[in-house]
């Protein structure tokens, strides 16, 4: 086959894709049941722009560098796969291999009896199978920590598919063949590895790579309604380029590098370029850790002061308080439920009883007689520990955005007037603590003045109230509710 030379001396580099050339109709022996991939189908993709050749079903595939979608089946393109597998293996290079799980409108109700609904088969004529499940739609998937080089560039490439584009969370699987004559069935166990690029919430891959049990093939394996030309243009920049370097040697193609045919300064330049990416890739890894470290730390306090009522809104406002220095002490553990108020916050020698509250509303008034009959009967119960006052904590009209809330957790300006009580909502709380200005927190719960708001100095983190929808317009609110 005569191949067509590019004004740059190269030539396009083969592909083996088991499709029907497009100019023709599909042959009468394909099933009318037969769906084939549209990753790489259609007149959206630009092979020349790639560099490349695409080889349609009967076409030669032996000197392909690379097969998209293929299939394992007779009169599919089962001859054509295997007649690239012979050739990788003849010239001693490795089989690479994109396949796309899943078919975006094919999404039946699935069968009691099976987990998967979509798969992938891996290693001719039978064997592995790389089954799917189709993700709730929503689902976010993340790059892991361990991809580098073409696996993490095409991991960060498919994190910018649509955010309504399915996912099908990947497994290894057994194979069960059932002949046609009747005989047994008979199952194949997975061989190779299956290595996550991009995982779920779960921690199940969604873009995964399978290499073979002698390393001689790569198979990466991507969701449906992924951008062809992208998967493509990661193709010829960054894996053929690392795992098929004799294909783009041949094809003379301006995006391989011959490192025996570099001048010293190309050399030089190209070291240093790939230790400046390998040093980004390193600290990029250690700051995403320290970032979802945070998040894991901040997003029980968040929860909590915002949305959370009873035991998770007291531990909430226990952790902010003794982040600002305070011991506490959870008074229903040492008294009992209801004999007295939630908390004791103990700082130097100043004591305050924490009585902490929620509304899915608005306050009532009567969470201040609770606190105040609480600080009236603790003599009582600890004669020998005197408490300064009393602070009533609200989370008051949790069930609205934050942003909509109140600013105050009580507007009533006589009743404002006459408390003898600190009363705080837990929307401040989390503003100080946030900000890290301990000394607005500590002014607020040991004085009866309001607290003075975080000092101009302090820049306050951006907001982040996880993927909670109601989270997207939530504004920095610097007054004390009380």
């Amino acid at each position: 086959m005569l191949l067509a030379v590019t004004a740059s001396g190269s030539t396009p580099i083969p592909l083996h894709l088991a499709l029907p050339h497009p100019s023709t109709p599909a042959p009468m022996w394909r099933s009318p049941h037969h769906r084939d991939p549209e990753t790489f189908s259609g007149s959206g993709i630009d092979w020349a722009k790639h560099g490349l050749e695409p080889r349609w079903l009967k076409q030669e595939s032996s000197d392909c560098a690379a097969a998209l979608d293929p299939s394992r089946f007779h009169n599919y393109g089962g001859v054509e796969l295997q007649r690239y597998l012979d050739g990788a293996r003849d010239r001693g290079e490795i089989a690479l291999i994109v396949a796309t799980m899943g078919r975006a409108d094919d999404n039946p109700p699935r069968s009691v009896f099976s987990n998967s609904d979509a798969s992938v088969d891996v290693t001719p004529p039978f064997g592995t199978n790389i089954a799917g499940r189709r993700l709730p739609t929503g689902s976010k998937p993340r790059l892991v920590d361990q991809a580098t080089g073409p696996e993490r560039d095409l991991g960060l490439r498919l994190l910018a598919r649509p955010a309504d584009a399915p996912w099908w969370a990947m497994t290894l699987s057994s194979y069960t063949e059932y002949p046609g004559s009747g005989g047994p069935a008979v199952t194949y166990q997975p061989v190779g590895t299956l290595t996550p690029i991009l995982v779920d919430g779960l921690g199940e891959p969604v873009v995964a790579v399978w290499i073979s049990p002698d390393s001689d093939q790569r198979v990466y394996l991507i969701p449906d309604q992924s951008d062809g030309n992208a998967v493509l243009d990661w193709l010829v920049t960054q894996a053929l380029p690392e795992y098929v370097p004799g294909a783009m040697r041949r094809a003379r193609s301006p995006h391989f590098v011959d490192p025996a045919l570099q001048t010293a300064a190309e050399t030089v330049a190209r070291q240093a370029l790939k230790a400046l990416e390998a040093s980004y890739a390193v600290e990029h890894a250690r700051l995403e850790s320290e970032l979802q470290k945070a998040k894991a730390e901040a997003e029980p306090v968040r929860y909590g002061l915002f949305y959370g009522t009873g035991d998770e809104l007291e531990d909430a406002v226990a952790t902010v308080l003794r982040a600002a220095g305070f011991a506490t002490v959870n008074l229903d553990d040492e008294l009992g439920d209801s004999k007295s108020a939630d908390l004791l916050a103990t700082y130097g020698s100043e004591v305050q009883m924490i009585e902490v509250k929620s509304a899915a509303g608005n306050a009532s008034e009567k969470l201040v007689g609770a606190l105040e009959r609480h600080l009236s009967t603790w003599p009582i119960l600890r004669p020998h520990q005197p408490v300064g006052a009393g602070v009533l904590v609200v989370n008051h009209q949790y069930r609205k955005d934050p942003h909509d809330r109140s600013a105050q957790v009580y507007e009533r300006r006589e009743f404002v007037d006459s408390l003898k009580v600190v009363v705080l909502s837990s929307r401040d709380l989390f503003t100080w603590w946030a900000a890290c200005d301990w000394p607005a927190i500590r002014k607020a719960v040991l004085g009866t003045t309001p607290a003075a708001p975080p000092s101009a100095a302090v820049t306050p983190p951006p907001l982040d109230l996880g993927d909670r929808p109601e989270s997207r317009k939530l504004r920095w609110p610097w007054s004390r509710g009380g």
